[in-house]
Parts: structure tokens; sequence; C-alpha cells
């Protein structure tokens, strides 16, 4: 679905595809690459995802893999918030993933413009802080919590009851004053859900496209190690693949580790398809 979404300070031509960067700062990323306490090499690696094409960076103070255990506010703030200030002048918009109300008010205020919550803004106060702000939002469909979500996932039509839960969260935000000019929705590969379950999802991304704005997120997860064998870090291929055939389904955003070689792909579909 084409168009303008409203993002903060940016407003993003979504008539073409828009590359996603993850910057883990967490201790515990499933992917391997949430090892960056420190705010010098944060930075650098902002810098080299901007140079090799991303259009959004994504902060993460808080892992939402399977098993993940949470992290207090204070911490999670303590995590984020200095490095969105950092950030705040380089001319890109910036997403902070959080579930937590308060970090995204200080989010917000310290000049994120999009929050990426896996919790569809459900925890009380949640609505209150992007509906009162400028913010973009994504809502992400998730069954159960991330400790607990992979242990047994079970829908009568994973395609049907994601697209319902979906549509109500969209309904609900809009209710509270937010445009929807403001809003990603996020199928959720992997939360909540089995390889089977992924790959309908997968295969129905065109009629969630027609719902809203497309934003999708199998960057190196167990899904492309249950299709190709290989462990996380030798995902790259596969993820750039799956890059190119969410947007090709019609997804506007791909929430990505690896950025030039997702830039790459994207060029290439976009050069066969023109």
């Amino acid at each position: 679905m084409a168009g303008v979404l409203f993002c903060g300070r940016f407003r993003l031509d979504l008539s073409t595809p828009k590359i996603m960067a993850i910057l883990n700062v967490t201790p515990d990323s499933f992917s391997g690459d949430g090892l960056l306490k420190q705010r010098d090499d944060i930075l650098r690696r902002a810098e080299r995802a901007v140079q090799d094409g991303a259009h959004v960076l994504d902060l993460g103070g808080e892992s939402s893999r399977p098993g993940a255990v949470a992290v207090s506010e204070a911490e999670e703030l303590d995590r984020v918030i200095p490095i969105i200030e950092a950030l705040a002048g380089w001319g890109v918009p910036l997403s902070v993933d959080t579930v937590k109300p308060a970090v995204m008010t200080a989010a917000i205020d310290a000049g994120a413009d999009m929050i990426n919550d896996i919790n569809a803004l459900r925890m009380p106060g949640a609505l209150a802080a992007v509906a009162s702000s400028g913010a973009a939002v994504c809502l992400m469909h998730m069954q159960g919590a991330p400790r607990t979500m992979q242990d047994a996932p079970h829908y009568e039509d994973v395609v049907a009851e994601v697209e319902a839960a979906l549509v109500e969260r969209m309904d609900a935000v809009c209710a509270s004053g937010v445009l929807r000019e403001r809003i990603l929705i996020d199928p959720g590969f992997g939360f909540g859900k089995t390889l089977a379950h992924n790959l309908s999802l997968f295969r129905a991304l065109p009629q969630f496209a027609a719902l809203a704005p497309v934003l999708v997120g199998v960057s190196r997860k167990s899904m492309l190690g249950a299709l190709t064998g290989q462990p996380v870090e030798a995902r790259l291929v596969a993820s750039a693949v799956a890059a190119a055939l969410a947007v090709q389904s019609g997804a506007v955003c791909v929430r990505v580790h690896d950025v030039a070689a997702t830039r790459d792909a994207l060029a290439v579909l976009d050069a066969v398809m023109a």
C-alpha cells in the first residue's frame, strides 16, 4: 500500500520500500549482535547502517527473543535514551522497540520518531503515550509473551486470527486520536507462531498490505534456520531473499540486521520488476 508515513519529524514515501536497521542495545539478542554496550560502538553500527542504505534506525533496549527475561524500566531507559539523544541530529528517523509507556514517552521526548511495539500498544498508558505525540507506530501481532510464546502456539486459522487482531488494534489506536497515516502493521513472524504459521502469514502478505502499510521482520529468524539448516550467523542470504520476497508481496518496510545485503536484494528486485 503506497502512500506517506507520518513519522515524527519525517514523512516517509512508501512508494519505494524502506529498510529499517536493527540496533540492539541489549546483552541477550538472539541474533548475536546485541553486545553493543559501549556508546561509540553503537554509534559506529548506526553510521554504517545509514551508509549502507538504512532509511530508519530501530533501537531496542529489551530483547524480545523467545525465552527473553524482562528488564526494568530504568535499565531500558538507561540503555536507549543516550543513544537516541546522540542520533537525534543525524537526519534519519529513529524507531524505538519497546512495550513500556514510560520508555515510549521518554524516547519520543528525546527525539524518537516511531514506536515499534510487539504488544501493539496494549499496555495501560501506551495508547496515550503515542497518541499525544506525532510519532508513527508499528503494531505487531504476538500470541502470548516473549518468555513463553513459542511453547505451543495454536490457531484455528492463523491468517484470519492475526488479521482480526491487527484490525482491532488499528481501530483502537485510531479511536485514541492517531491518524492512520501514522500506522504500520506487522504480522509478527516468530512471535507465537510455528514454521507453518509463519509460512501461511508470509503467503498472505498481500492480504495484510490491503489493510495498512506492512512491516516485515524475518531477518536471521529461526524460521529461516528451519528452512535452510543454517545457524543464525549464516542466514544472511536467506534473510536478504526473504526481505525481497516480502517487498514483492506488498511490504513497505523490512526490518533487518544486514542492511547492505538487503539493499542489493531490493535493487535487483526493483530492476527485474520495473
